[in-house]
């Protein structure tokens, strides 16, 4: 086991092997899965695969806060930013995708010449 370093004196930080983390531990995605996030706490352990190439950092279950929740008008901002992003410039019709950067329109305006 190359990677097996609980102590943490090889790596500076307990080190495990790919899927054999101790229980109590979790990466942030896994704590996203639960409901929660680090909290501001240490990184208290990490795993290695890929002859070291690959690392995920894990922290404690039981120092992990819940996520926060965005308030309405967070929402409710995200929801107009995403509506201009579909939003053509040109004809300022509302599409279902949204607008190309490249083109700067909608694929109509873009295909009929009158976005350059």
């Amino acid at each position: 086991m190359h990677f097996y370093d609980p102590t943490g004196e090889r790596y500076g930080l307990p080190t495990y092997p790919f899927r054999m983390a101790p229980t109590g531990l979790a990466t942030r995605r896994q704590l996203r899965e639960q409901n929660l996030r680090p909290g501001g706490q240490e990184i208290a352990a990490q795993i290695m695969w890929r002859r070291g190439d690959r690392v995920a950092y894990l922290y404690r279950i039981d120092l992990a806060v819940a996520k926060r929740t965005a308030s309405p008008a967070q929402l409710a901002a995200v929801g107009r930013a995403l509506a201009a992003r579909r939003t053509c410039p040109k004809c300022g019709e509302l599409q279902t995708y949204y607008i190309p950067r490249r083109t700067g329109a909608c694929l109509d305006c873009a295909s009929s010449g009158s976005a350059q």
